[in-house]
């Protein structure tokens, strides 16, 4: 990235010399240099965002519409997808590919996490806040979440034993988790008139609106590691809510239902439609 930088500060100081009357030809050129630095900065976080690419140290630039790659991979099929990738960017005409393959190369470990890695880890810990929210069951939690290289530490209260252990199943259950630490105190609940005006409220079943409720479990399942939720057509009405379409296997099928059912507002799932 340090030609993007370099182009980003000669632009700058091009215009700042120049001004908005200055040069034409010195204004082009600093436009010209934005863009690519722009192009580079872009195939840049692509690869980094990409997990076959993320963990090789890559290099790019850009000139009047052409990229050059270098840097290391493993496999043939990285280099080449760092070549698509380079091409898929607007502007970019042609890729002098110089990325060397080697099969027995291992990247060196970072103490430090990588963009990707950075981004994984947001979107784990976004996935499991929202599927505690939504869940019918971890009313009583208070839960922070933090996720580091796929690792999620929960900390925080529970009011029992079995929202804690609903914590971790759902965590467990969330794709790109590789690790739970639950760390969560199970502490009484002291009832208030409130919290006994909303119990009773849930015991007689919540209205919440279809459309949210669709939204939600949708949502889960596509969150989950071990459900396709791609697959799965979910539909809801009052509150009973229709899974249908296609799964792998019958433990998939089972888990699906159970996510379904754990989504607030639930009142039951009907599952006949959905197939092995």
């Amino acid at each position: 990235m340090n030609a993007s930088f370099r182009k980003t500060m000669i632009a700058s100081a091009a215009l700042l010399t120049f001004g908005i009357g200055g040069s034409a030809v010195a204004g082009d050129t600093a436009a010209q240099d934005i863009n690519e630095a722009r192009q580079e900065s872009q195939i840049w976080t692509t690869y980094a965002l990409s997990p076959h690419l993320r963990a090789n140290d890559l290099k790019v630039s850009v000139d009047n519409g052409k990229a050059t790659l270098s840097g290391t991979v493993e496999e043939g099929v990285n280099k080449d997808l760092a070549q698509q990738i380079a091409l898929g960017v607007s502007g970019i005409a042609s890729v002098d590919n110089q990325i060397v393959v080697q099969p027995e190369y291992v990247a060196v470990a970072s103490t430090e996490r990588r963009y990707g890695e950075v981004i994984d880890d947001a979107t784990i810990t976004s996935s499991v806040k929202s599927k505690l929210l939504w869940s019918k069951h971890t009313d009583g939690l208070k839960t922070d979440v933090d996720t580091q290289r796929g690792q999620v530490k929960l900390t925080g209260t529970a009011d029992s034993e079995a929202a804690k252990s609903l914590a971790t199943q759902l965590t467990k259950n969330t794709r790109g988790v590789v690790g739970v630490d639950n760390q969560l105190v199970v502490t009484a609940p002291t009832a208030t008139v409130a919290d006994k005006s909303k119990a009773a409220t849930k015991e007689a079943g919540e209205d919440v609106a279809d459309g949210w409720i669709t939204t939600k479990v949708k949502s889960t399942l596509l969150y989950s590691s071990n459900v396709d939720g791609s697959d799965i057509k979910v539909d809801t009405k009052n509150g009973i809510v229709t899974l249908s379409g296609k799964v792998d296997t019958g433990a998939e099928r089972a888990l699906a239902i159970e996510l379904a059912r754990n989504v607030r507002g639930v009142k039951s799932v009907q599952s006949k439609g959905l197939k092995i």
